[in-house]
This record gives C-alpha cells, structure tokens and sequence, in this order.
C-alpha cells in the first residue's frame, strides 16, 4: 500500500533489487497524540542495510528508505508526551512498533515481539509502509525513542544497532563481569562495539581473526587483551577451554567446532552475524563441555537506553567514517569488501540536499 500521509518528507530510496540509492520523495504521518517528530541529523549505515536495498532477504518492499540508526532533534511532540520535548537530542533503533501487550512486550523484550514493526520496509499499524533514516525527517510512538546524551556525539549513531547488539547478549549471559573472558569473532561493525563493552565491563577480551592482519588494531586500538588466528591450530589448541562465552559476529558460513573447544565448561557461544546459509551443527563438542550456542537480536527500548546512557558515562563510541549522501552508494560497496573501520555514517542534515532531486527520479506516494 503507497504512503498517502500529509507531511512531506525527502530521502534517499532503492526501487528494485539493484540496490542502487537516489533521492526520494515521500510522506510521513502527522505528529499524533503519543508521537515525537525529529529532524533527522546523522544516520547509520548498518550492513542489514545492504541486504535489505538488495532483497537478500527476500523481505523487502520498493520503494525502500533504509536506516535504522538515527539520531536528531525533536521539532514537535504530541499532547500526550511528557518525556521529550522541542529540542531534544533523540535516537530511533531498529523499532518503531510492537504489540506492548505479549509476553515479550511487557517483560521489556518488544525486540522479540511477533508483531514488531521495523523502522523501514515494514507495515506500519495503519498499513502504510515504514521508512526509515536516510531522510530528512522522522515521526516514532514516544516509546520507540531513545533520549541521546548531551555529552554523546550523534556521529556515534551505530550504537542504536550494533551497540545495543552486542551489549544485550553480554549482559543477558552474564559476561559483563571483571573476570570473565571473552572472545570476539569478527571484528567489524559488530566486533569491535563487542571489544569496546566488553572491556568496559572489566571483562578480557581475546579476538579471533583468520588472519594477523587485524592483530595491532585490535590490542592496540581497541584494547583486545589477545589475538587469536583461527587457522593457526597451534594457537587454537593452546586456548582449548579458556573462554566463558564467544560473540560471533560473523555473517558468511564458517566451522563453528573449533570456536566451541575455545568455550570452558558451561561456556556460551553467540551468534550474533546471520549467515546466508546453514552452519553445521557438531553436537559432541557441546555434550562434551556442558556449553551452549545461543542466538541474540538487538534489544529491548529499556535496555537500549540503559546501553546509551552506559556509552556515554564511559565515553564508548563506535569508529565511524562520516560520509555525505550523495555517496552512500560508495559506502555501500566499500562496506561489502570490508573496506571501512568500522562504520559509515550519513552526514544527513549538512548534506542530503532536496534540489539534487531530478524529475524523472521524484516519485511521489
């Protein structure tokens, strides 16, 4: 169903599963009662982005106006919203709607709610479809809004996704602990966030790479205690059983075996990264130790909060390469050789320009 709400609005959109982004006309509900409307200042550019503009997922639906890490300014709030007001520092993650009556919603778990309604490419209550921050402005249910820390650079908007990522799963099985070690597996967007939370909570941190190539940037960057190659078998076998849980932030197929042998009795591996398809399962390993492989996504709006405000108490933010809009599908195709540390963000508010629009790009809903 087309967009027919009264406010304009102007982003950047993929028609088809070429992916290919361009400007965007488009339109966004009023401010309701229980709304926050926000100009969109800076947004993320998550790698499930990517995926989406694609069809990867076979999910998607054209016109599609990804981002789902956006940080700005309140301009309007609606009659019932006492805890925001015009000019407030604001963020929206990956949600802007559940059910708020399952069993998951009100445990504050609305990210595993079955009737969640994602920041783009998802019917919205009123059966329009959700787009989301590569654009000029934003309107959220309050309770999907994230209240952004003065002293927190809005660049640092990859934390509404791949922090709370990787902050909900260490806290959820009981990592955030000095004492506890911890393996990073895949150091990018997700991984070096892990790394970052991880040491924060007091906690060691051995990253996993396949190759040396990320060794002094992880030790001396990001504060790794240890790096480990995984195809070395001799520094594999040396760490046999010395790991309380593993974050596995990779999304190709990879063994998962000698990740598991890493683990210590009743140890957990988590898997964070989605491969395109199936990982074997080795049951052994698993019987043998006691250990677990666990799954996480994202995050509650309670925890995401509290994964702010901890960022900005402990001055955590993700390595980002702030990048005009204009070339966000550079970024695109540098984010799919790896070829960014660690993450892009969209410079929406000095750069997306509304005269760049062609008539023959406008498509109006």
């Amino acid at each position: 169903m087309p967009n027919s709400h009264p406010n304009k609005a102007f982003g950047w959109a993929a028609r088809d599963k070429s992916g290919t982004l361009s400007p965007f006309d488009f339109s966004r509900r009023l401010t309701g009662d229980n709304d926050v409307q926000f100009k969109v200042m800076y947004c993320g550019i998550c790698h499930s982005d990517l995926h989406m503009v694609r069809n990867g997922w076979g999910m998607t639906k054209y016109p599609i106006v990804p981002g789902h890490e956006l940080v700005g300014m309140v301009t309007e709030v609606g009659k019932n919203v006492h805890r925001f007001k015009v000019g407030d520092r604001v963020g929206v993650g990956c949600l802007v709607g559940s059910c708020r009556k399952c069993e998951n919603c009100t445990i504050d778990l609305e990210n595993y709610c079955p009737k969640q309604i994602l920041t783009y490419s998802a019917t919205d209550v009123d059966g329009t479809i959700t787009f989301g921050g590569y654009s000029d402005t934003m309107v959220s249910n309050e309770h999907f809004v994230i209240h952004w820390p003065e002293n927190l650079p809005m660049e640092a908007a990859p934390l509404l996704c791949a922090g709370i990522t990787t902050y909900s799963p260490l806290k959820h099985f009981e990592l955030a602990k000095p004492g506890k070690h911890v393996g990073v597996v895949g150091l990018g967007g997700l991984g070096h966030m892990a790394v970052k939370f991880a040491k924060a909570f007091g906690a060691k941190v051995t990253v996993i790479s396949t190759t040396i190539a990320k060794k002094q940037e992880a030790i001396e960057r990001l504060g790794a205690d240890a790096f480990l190659i995984s195809r070395n078998p001799e520094q594999m076998q040396a760490a046999v059983g010395t790991m309380d849980g593993i974050i596995d932030a990779v999304s190709v197929t990879h063994p998962l075996t000698p990740l598991i042998m890493l683990l210590k009795t009743n140890g957990k591996l988590i898997m964070l990264g989605a491969p395109d398809k199936p990982l074997e399962l080795p049951a052994f390993p698993l019987i043998l130790g006691s250990r677990a492989i666990a799954g996480s996504c994202i995050g509650g709006l309670k925890e995401t909060q509290e994964m702010i405000d901890f960022a900005a108490k402990n001055n955590i933010t993700p390595e980002v390469e702030v990048v005009p809009m204009d070339y966000v599908n550079t970024a695109m195709e540098r984010m799919l050789k790896s070829d960014v540390k660690y993450r892009f963000v969209l410079d929406i508010a000095n750069t997306m320009k509304k005269e760049t629009v062609s008539q023959d790009e406008r498509n109006v809903s």
